[in-house]
């Protein structure tokens, strides 16, 4: 059944834009928010109508061309020629998901009222979001500096009847669209094309659907962390309380708790140790985990700062008599955040890949490779390449995008962030996440089943068990690549109590 969920300026959490994703939602505009639009762009408006004071973006060029004064009469035709123009993007199709977060971002920055926009295009953008009619967006094209310009003007470009769109598995040129709903173009008025391009929307998206993610990751690392240390026969003397009361990182604290915790009652964990310690990547999980927790933590409240601000340009304060071009469209506060995710993230994967080298090394009065009949059978040992091989080419997506530059627009837009780059980097971080967590899964399981009759904590052994519905024990040599996939579709649908 469809849920309605109301537009206002009540500050939205995470758990908000996890509803969107996952539920079957219809947007409403409050009552609140209308009257902030109409108000905005009544006083625009006025403004216009009393004065020929060049404003910019409003009455004049844009980026370089700031100094070229546009008549009034062509003012509807400047901010569709910008749409148009910027609708510029190439590369991978943007993910359906990720549009419907963009178009959901963007009907939020605009609905407080600081934009200038007819709430006619607000209420458009709602039309569109209910009724899943999902623009063609490009994964390349934005500097994430003066907003996110080639991926909203492709956003953007149904309005006025141009580009294409996604509805109910067909493509649709935007003119068929609108004819199909019996929707008119939308006449841009002054600032209505720039408020639209102007925005974070794109890194705000991508950011919004990996912290989501990341999240859940979290959880799922210690919970398979947990699973292979049982495998491994570790020791739960490195998870004692004490030992992180006298270094309280609020990560390493919360995850030495948790994995106590899905441990307890466990007779592998508590049975007599021949091994006086264990290899750092078991000991020392609740330092290295920990570490991305905290730092998840951060990222998630840069993310909840700015999906809840205005981001384009210039605002417009309609109580103050005021309008000023600076630079809230400027994607900094992000792309230093997206860095710092995708590189906790690939953390993640970075000492998971260990422990599954580890559990198939032989060690531990393990098998080689996890299988009865070594040498007959590979067992489980590509495995490991294949988690190598990902948490490589994690390691090469870390490169911060952030530290880079470059010069666009005649040197007027002199610095940007190329948040947009790290936010598409951080995306394939995530997933290749869930590849390498997979693996350790299968790993950590079969190592298991070389524990019996011992067993690990009741928790555990569910999480197994259900597992084990999906992915079955492996006895000889078979396709593996099934496995692994089966096992990432198992971890991304697993039930998680959702962490924030």
């Amino acid at each position: 059944m469809e849920s309605i969920f109301t537009i206002s300026n009540s500050r939205l959490s995470l758990r908000d834009l996890d509803q969107v994703l996952r539920s079957n939602i219809n947007l409403s505009l409050s009552e609140n928010s209308r009257k902030q639009i109409v108000k905005c762009r009544e006083y625009l408006d006025q403004k216009l109508a009393a004065s020929s004071t060049p404003i910019y973006g409003i009455n004049t060029g844009f980026g370089s061309l700031y100094n070229k004064n546009i008549p009034k009469d062509q003012l509807e035709k400047l901010q569709e020629n910008l749409v148009k123009s910027h609708a510029c993007g190439t590369g991978p199709e943007v993910p359906a998901d990720i549009v419907m977060l963009m178009l959901f971002l963007k009907i939020q920055s605009l609905s407080y009222g600081y934009s200038g926009v007819q709430v006619e295009t607000v209420q458009r953008l709602i039309e569109m979001f209910n009724n899943r009619v999902w623009p063609r967006i490009y994964e390349m094209g934005s500097l994430g500096a003066s907003g996110d310009l080639a991926p909203l003007a492709h956003l953007s470009l149904t309005l006025i009847g141009l580009g294409e769109v996604h509805h109910k598995g067909e493509v649709y040129p935007g003119e068929a669209i609108l004819k199909k709903f019996g929707w008119d173009k939308i006449h841009f008025k002054a600032k209505e094309g720039l408020a639209l391009l102007n925005g974070t929307q794109f890194m705000s998206a991508y950011g919004t659907w990996s912290l989501l993610h990341a999240h859940r990751l979290l959880k799922l690392a210690n919970l398979i962390g947990a699973l292979s240390l049982d495998g491994f026969d570790g020791r739960l003397e490195p998870f004692d309380e004490d030992v992180h009361k006298i270094r309280p990182h609020n990560g390493q604290l919360n995850v030495a708790k948790e994995i106590t915790e899905l441990l307890a009652g466990s007779t592998i964990a508590v049975q007599s140790k021949k091994h006086v310690q264990d290899p750092y990547s078991f000991r020392c999980i609740p330092q290295v985990h920990g570490a991305s927790y905290d730092a998840i933590q951060f990222v998630t409240q840069s993310f909840l700062t700015e999906i809840n601000s205005v981001s384009d340009n210039p605002n417009v304060f309609a109580d103050a008599d005021k309008i000023i071009s600076a630079g809230n469209f400027h994607g900094q506060p992000l792309a230093l955040p997206l860095d710092f995710l995708a590189i906790a993230l690939a953390e993640l994967g970075n000492i998971s890949e260990r422990r599954t080298y580890q559990l198939i090394s032989g060690s531990r009065d393990l098998p080689n490779y996890l299988v009865a009949d070594p040498g007959i059978n590979s067992g489980l040992m590509i495995p490991q390449y294949t988690a190598a091989s990902l948490v490589s080419q994690n390691k090469q997506l870390c490169t911060p995008a952030s530290v880079d530059s470059i010069v666009s627009s005649n040197g007027q837009e002199d610095h940007v962030s190329m948040g947009a780059n790290a936010a598409t980097k951080v995306y394939r971080v995530v997933n290749n996440l869930y590849s390498i967590l997979a693996i350790e899964l299968i790993t950590a399981a079969q190592a298991l089943h070389f524990r019996r009759p011992l067993t690990s904590s009741p928790q555990l052994e569910e999480f197994v068990n259900t597992f084990r519905q999906v992915v079955p024990f492996i006895e000889t040599d078979r396709e593996l690549h099934i496995d692994i996939v089966a096992a990432e579709n198992f971890l991304k649908q697993y039930a998680l109590k959702f962490p924030v």
